[in-house]
């Protein structure tokens, strides 16, 4: 079992940047494909990016190529969300999560959630 626990959120400028952080408990902590989702008010949750075991292969989602930048220390059991260039659009409550099989970009191939953090984005 894995818990999580992110931290990093705020209010931000359009343009602006932010990194997220999630601490994860657990000695198995490397063995996981680890991943951040977020949630918008009246919208499905959506995946963000995900990053293999080792942090050698990483995945993003359509929306956020080319600006975010997932990464991981096993060593500090913690896995980051770089966030560049956010815009409004991005607001949401971001939460990261344990892989257990399945796609990677699928919400219910993760068996272990955070509580999520804010990030708002403002125009």
């Amino acid at each position: 079992q894995v818990q999580l626990v992110e931290s990093g959120g705020g209010l931000v400028q359009a343009g602006g940047s932010l990194r997220l952080s999630c601490a994860a408990s657990g000695r198995t902590f490397s063995s996981y494909v680890m991943g951040w989702f977020r949630q918008a008010p009246g919208k499905e949750r959506e995946f963000v990016a995900a990053i293999n075991w080792s942090g050698s292969r990483t995945y993003y989602g359509d929306s956020v190529k080319g600006r975010f930048t997932i990464s991981r220390d096993n060593a500090k059991n913690t896995v980051y969300l770089q966030m560049n260039s956010l815009k409004p659009d991005d607001t949401a409550v971001y939460s990261c999560a344990a892989h257990r099989s399945g796609s990677y970009y699928d919400t219910s191939s993760y068996s272990w959630w955070g509580q999520g953090t804010q990030v708002t984005v403002s125009s």
